[in-house]
């Protein structure tokens, strides 16, 4: 696993080992970030169930002002401290263990990007979605990962589905708020 493009580029970044754990590949985030290259210069950013800080750590790379960085995991905690330091993006970062669905109930901050992988089939990621609007700015992305098999809603609060891509066994379903009528 390694960072794509911009500041860190080709940066190997560390993953934890075990079942558990479900690193977004090179492939997918490939595609993800073709999709939002023009829109991350200066945004704020969410990675929520960061993992290994990956998705983030590329936004950041890529031109991203500032990262939150989310998991209830110590370990995982530790893995992006230690990606943010390998990619030299630690001042640009702020990590937070502590479980994301208490994180964004008690969230004072909003963003312009958020990224939602947590794992697969704990139904984690519909109750993060049904509380992420709250926390987005206006004119916000949400991108989730999710199996291919698994639905997900076509409104979430203000938030649209734009488009969903399908990748091997994953999609990614990206919101977008609709455009507002003059």
């Amino acid at each position: 696993m390694r960072v794509i493009t911009g500041t860190a580029r080709g940066r190997r970044l560390v993953t934890l080992e075990g079942n558990d754990v479900r690193p977004t590949t090179d492939k997918v985030k490939e595609a993800l970030f073709s999709i939002l290259q023009f829109e991350l210069e200066g945004r704020q950013v969410l990675d929520l169930f960061a993992g290994s800080g990956q998705l983030g750590i590329e936004a950041l790379s890529r031109g991203a002002a500032h990262g939150v960085f989310v998991d209830k995991s110590k370990a995982a905690i530790a893995v992006v401290r230690q990606n943010l330091e390998t990619t030299q993006l630690s001042s640009q970062a702020h990590v937070l263990q502590t479980d994301s669905l208490t994180f964004l109930k008690g969230c004072g901050k909003r963003f312009d990007l958020a990224f939602l992988d947590p794992p697969y089939g704990t139904g984690l990621l519909q109750k993060a979605l049904a509380l992420i609007p709250d926390v987005m700015r206006p004119g916000g992305i949400i991108v989730c990962e999710a199996p291919l098999e698994e639905t997900l809603p076509e409104n979430v609060g203000r938030f649209r589905l734009y488009r969903d891509y399908k990748y091997s066994k994953v999609r990614l379903w990206v919101y977008r708020e609709p455009e507002q009528e003059e």
